[in-house]
Protein backbone atom coordinates (compact mmCIF):
# COMPACT_ATOMS: atom_id res chain seq x y z
CA UNK A 1 0.00 0.00 0.00
CA UNK A 2 1.19 3.24 -1.20
CA UNK A 3 1.41 7.00 1.15
CA UNK A 4 -0.82 7.85 -0.66
CA UNK A 5 -3.71 5.10 -0.13
CA UNK A 6 -2.65 5.28 3.72
CA UNK A 7 -3.30 8.36 3.63
CA UNK A 8 -7.02 8.11 2.21
CA UNK A 9 -7.16 5.25 4.96
CA UNK A 10 -6.61 7.62 7.16
CA UNK A 11 -8.85 10.00 6.61
CA UNK A 12 -11.97 8.08 6.14
CA UNK A 13 -10.77 6.64 9.67
CA UNK A 14 -10.99 9.68 10.72
CA UNK A 15 -14.47 10.88 9.20
CA UNK A 16 -16.02 7.66 10.71
CA UNK A 17 -14.19 8.34 14.54
CA UNK A 18 -15.14 11.97 13.90
CA UNK A 19 -11.96 13.48 14.87
CA UNK A 20 -12.18 16.96 13.37
CA UNK A 21 -8.21 18.11 14.29
CA UNK A 22 -7.15 15.19 12.47
CA UNK A 23 -10.00 15.15 9.52
CA UNK A 24 -8.71 19.01 9.24
CA UNK A 25 -5.31 17.91 8.80
CA UNK A 26 -5.52 15.28 6.39
CA UNK A 27 -7.80 17.15 4.25
CA UNK A 28 -5.16 19.88 4.21
CA UNK A 29 -2.89 17.75 3.36
CA UNK A 30 -4.49 15.74 0.49
CA UNK A 31 -5.48 19.08 -1.13
CA UNK A 32 -1.57 20.10 -1.05
CA UNK A 33 -0.88 17.16 -2.83
CA UNK A 34 -3.78 17.72 -5.15
CA UNK A 35 -2.17 20.64 -6.15
CA UNK A 36 1.22 19.51 -6.28
CA UNK A 37 -0.44 16.90 -9.05
CA UNK A 38 -1.69 19.85 -10.95
CA UNK A 39 1.25 21.38 -10.71
CA UNK A 40 3.60 18.79 -12.13
CA UNK A 41 0.63 17.89 -14.50
CA UNK A 42 0.36 14.06 -13.57
CA UNK A 43 -1.82 11.16 -12.78
CA UNK A 44 0.13 10.16 -9.29
CA UNK A 45 2.60 11.15 -7.16
CA UNK A 46 4.92 9.18 -6.25
CA UNK A 47 5.74 8.32 -2.20
CA UNK A 48 9.12 10.69 -2.26
CA UNK A 49 6.95 13.17 -3.95
CA UNK A 50 4.19 12.74 -1.29
CA UNK A 51 7.25 13.07 1.10
CA UNK A 52 8.24 16.18 -0.26
CA UNK A 53 4.66 17.70 0.26
CA UNK A 54 4.66 16.03 3.77
CA UNK A 55 8.14 18.48 4.53
CA UNK A 56 6.55 21.03 3.09
CA UNK A 57 3.88 21.29 5.33
CA UNK A 58 6.11 20.04 7.84
CA UNK A 59 8.00 23.31 7.41
CA UNK A 60 4.95 25.84 7.67
CA UNK A 61 3.64 24.27 10.46
CA UNK A 62 7.41 24.96 12.12
CA UNK A 63 7.41 28.31 11.17
CA UNK A 64 3.79 28.91 12.41
CA UNK A 65 4.68 27.53 15.73
CA UNK A 66 8.51 30.09 15.76
CA UNK A 67 5.81 33.30 14.59
CA UNK A 68 2.77 32.36 17.37
CA UNK A 69 5.30 31.90 20.36
CA UNK A 70 6.87 35.45 19.32
CA UNK A 71 3.83 36.91 19.49
CA UNK A 72 2.72 35.35 22.88
CA UNK A 73 0.31 32.92 21.01
CA UNK A 74 0.39 29.89 23.13
CA UNK A 75 -2.92 28.40 22.44
CA UNK A 76 -2.24 28.48 18.63
CA UNK A 77 1.25 27.15 18.82
CA UNK A 78 -0.40 24.16 20.76
CA UNK A 79 -2.80 23.87 17.81
CA UNK A 80 -0.08 23.70 14.90
CA UNK A 81 2.37 21.92 16.82
CA UNK A 82 -0.51 18.76 17.21
CA UNK A 83 -0.71 19.02 13.64
CA UNK A 84 2.82 18.73 13.19
CA UNK A 85 2.98 15.91 15.33
CA UNK A 86 0.32 14.27 13.05
CA UNK A 87 1.90 15.12 9.56
CA UNK A 88 5.09 13.64 11.02
CA UNK A 89 3.83 10.52 10.98
CA UNK A 90 4.16 9.85 7.83
CA UNK A 91 7.41 11.33 7.76
CA UNK A 92 10.50 8.18 7.84
CA UNK A 93 11.83 8.38 11.18
CA UNK A 94 14.27 11.00 11.58
CA UNK A 95 18.16 10.78 12.59
CA UNK A 96 19.57 11.56 15.68
CA UNK A 97 22.34 13.78 16.34
CA UNK A 98 24.98 11.30 17.03
CA UNK A 99 23.84 9.50 13.96
CA UNK A 100 23.93 12.82 11.49
CA UNK A 101 27.42 13.63 12.95
CA UNK A 102 28.69 10.12 11.87
CA UNK A 103 27.79 10.23 8.69
CA UNK A 104 28.67 13.86 8.44
CA UNK A 105 31.80 12.68 9.70
CA UNK A 106 32.41 10.16 6.75
CA UNK A 107 31.15 12.27 4.24
CA UNK A 108 33.95 14.90 5.34
CA UNK A 109 36.62 11.83 5.35
CA UNK A 110 35.59 10.52 1.95
CA UNK A 111 35.55 14.77 0.60
CA UNK A 112 38.97 15.46 2.05
CA UNK A 113 37.01 18.42 3.27
CA UNK A 114 39.18 20.90 5.36
CA UNK A 115 37.30 23.58 6.49
CA UNK A 116 34.40 25.86 5.98
CA UNK A 117 35.07 26.62 2.20
CA UNK A 118 33.82 23.09 1.56
CA UNK A 119 30.93 23.36 3.28
CA UNK A 120 28.67 23.21 0.04
CA UNK A 121 30.41 19.81 -1.11
CA UNK A 122 29.84 18.37 2.34
CA UNK A 123 26.02 19.57 2.17
CA UNK A 124 25.27 18.60 -1.14
CA UNK A 125 26.75 14.88 -0.40
CA UNK A 126 24.75 14.87 3.12
CA UNK A 127 21.56 15.83 2.02
CA UNK A 128 21.46 13.11 -0.39
CA UNK A 129 22.84 10.44 2.27
CA UNK A 130 20.07 11.65 4.55
CA UNK A 131 17.34 11.31 1.95
CA UNK A 132 14.57 13.88 4.26
CA UNK A 133 15.56 11.92 7.84
CA UNK A 134 17.63 14.55 8.75
CA UNK A 135 16.55 18.43 8.78
CA UNK A 136 18.86 20.72 6.72
CA UNK A 137 18.76 23.22 9.59
CA UNK A 138 20.37 20.80 11.41
CA UNK A 139 22.97 19.41 9.36
CA UNK A 140 24.16 22.33 8.10
CA UNK A 141 24.86 23.49 11.92
CA UNK A 142 26.30 19.95 12.60
CA UNK A 143 28.44 20.18 9.44
CA UNK A 144 29.54 23.89 10.73
CA UNK A 145 30.86 22.48 13.76
CA UNK A 146 32.76 19.70 12.83
CA UNK A 147 34.48 21.67 9.72
CA UNK A 148 35.62 24.36 12.45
Amino acid sequence: MGLYEAISGDLTSAIKGRDAERLSVLRGLKAAIKNKQVELRLDDLTDEQIFGVIKSEVKKRKEAIEKFVEGSRQDLAAKEEAELKMLSDYLPPQLSEKEIKEVLAQVIQDLSASGPKDLGKVMKSAMAKFEGRADGREVNRLARELLS
